[in-house]
């Protein structure tokens, strides 16, 4: 199962917390599962920043995005510890598929670049907020990135480097709240030598996508990522 999350986070950029916390929860509590694969995306997003380059110049426009979600993070690995996580799956679900809806009409949603600026603290919060409670800290950023229309290279940059900032972040609010022991921490490793294997495959899918069908395969993966977060919060 985590093999084969990397490997779908390896083409696309995103989605390995959404589907490997998912089918973790099948075998152990969701808490537990949220605290397992933390470290495996660290480490495939640092891999894929690494390997695009320019990470001065994405930081530097990503700035006060990452400032956002690292307190959204908290938030809500806060709200993790003391509530329920439905409400806010459900919510991200629906939102998700809306957002793909759009993309299939006319009315695509299409942001110009001037907005990036005002809206990204917003986006940055609310992905925060939600990777802390449900460990889906990607879906509301990709949705902001993909309407800007980034290109690939950029949006992969992007993602990758918005994952790896708020994960960190991440790892130390579990392991402030509790949810992180030293036995969690090392099998987190051990899944992140199986997470590997499959997300280098994976980039090689990728590298072969141009433009237009990657943004085609982000697409479709946003609208299988919305049925299932809704489905998971019935």
């Amino acid at each position: 199962m985590v093999l084969v999350a990397a490997f779908l986070k390896g083409i696309v950029g995103f989605g390995f917390p959404t589907t490997s916390t998912t089918l973790l929860a099948l075998f152990v509590d969701v808490k537990t599962a949220v605290a397992l694969v933390i470290v495996p995306n660290i480490v495939m997003d640092g891999y894929q920043m690494l390997r695009r380059g320019q990470l001065l110049a994405t930081a530097g426009r990503l700035f006060f995005v990452l400032v956002a979600g690292a307190c959204g993070i908290v938030l809500g690995t806060k709200l993790l510890v003391m509530l329920p996580a439905w409400v806010a799956t459900r919510v991200l679900g629906l939102f998700t598929l809306a957002f793909v809806a759009l993309n299939a009409t006319a009315f695509s949603p299409r942001l110009a670049p001037r907005w990036e600026r005002p809206l990204g603290p917003v986006a940055g919060l609310v992905s925060g907020v939600v990777g802390g409670l449900t460990n889906t800290p990607g879906t509301a950023l990709v949705m902001f990135f993909y309407a800007l229309g980034l290109p690939k290279e950029e949006f992969l940059r992007s993602i990758a480097l918005s994952f790896v900032a708020l994960k960190v972040v991440q790892l130390a609010a579990v392991a402030h709240f509790g949810l992180m022991s030293w036995g969690l921490f090392q099998l987190s490793l051990g899944l992140t030598a199986v997470a590997l294997v499959g997300f280098s495959i994976g980039l090689r899918v990728q590298d072969r996508l141009d433009q237009r069908r990657f943004n085609r395969v982000v697409l479709v993966f946003l609208a299988a990522t919305g049925l299932w977060l809704v489905y998971r919060s019935l």
